[in-house]
């Protein structure tokens, strides 16, 4: 697996122009069935990855954290939100609250997260590849294909899939 991470931005670096113009053929018109072939490619993705075994998300990027996130974590940690911000997070440039260093203060050394239960949503949602309307997050699929190896097998079997 370390050697699939390490390929992967340049894999990605690679696809991007190809797979940039797919996605804006995508927007313009997207399939009927879209949905539910994302479901489905996502679906049988993750049976055969495991992320235990990569987790590079938690190790290169962080989550965004919604107020509704922030309350949730810090009553895991019995503390008050703001100690939770001023411990854990900073303000980006977008203003989103963020990690204040990476990897995941949360990712534990066997690769599994300490807050599993109480997770940021986007850390439950990650790599969005089953997200209705798909092809409206296409900016941010482009970015996590070269983070996500998952998401990576997941839009070369779409591109294969919907001829555009």
């Amino acid at each position: 697996m370390d050697e699939v991470i390490r390929q992967l931005p340049k894999k990605a670096s690679e696809k991007l122009k190809d797979n940039k113009k797919f996605f804006t053929r995508l927007r313009k018109r997207p399939p009927k069935n879209l949905d539910y072939l994302m479901q489905e490619l996502h679906t049988a993705e993750f049976q055969r990855t495991d992320c235990l075994n990569c987790a590079n998300c938690c190790k290169t990027t962080g989550p965004l954290f919604t107020n509704t996130d922030i309350e949730r974590i810090s009553k895991h940690f019995r503390l008050k939100p703001q100690k939770f911000i001023s411990e854990f997070l900073e303000v980006d440039e977008e203003n989103d609250y963020v990690l204040q260093q990476l990897p995941c203060t949360f990712l534990g050394a066997d690769n599994l997260c300490t807050i599993y239960e109480v997770r940021p949503k986007a850390c439950r949602e990650f790599p969005h590849t089953d997200r209705k309307k798909f092809h409206k997050i296409s900016n941010l699929t482009l970015k996590n294909v070269a983070i996500c190896p998952a998401a990576f097998n997941i839009v070369e079997e779409m591109k294969k899939r919907i001829k555009h």
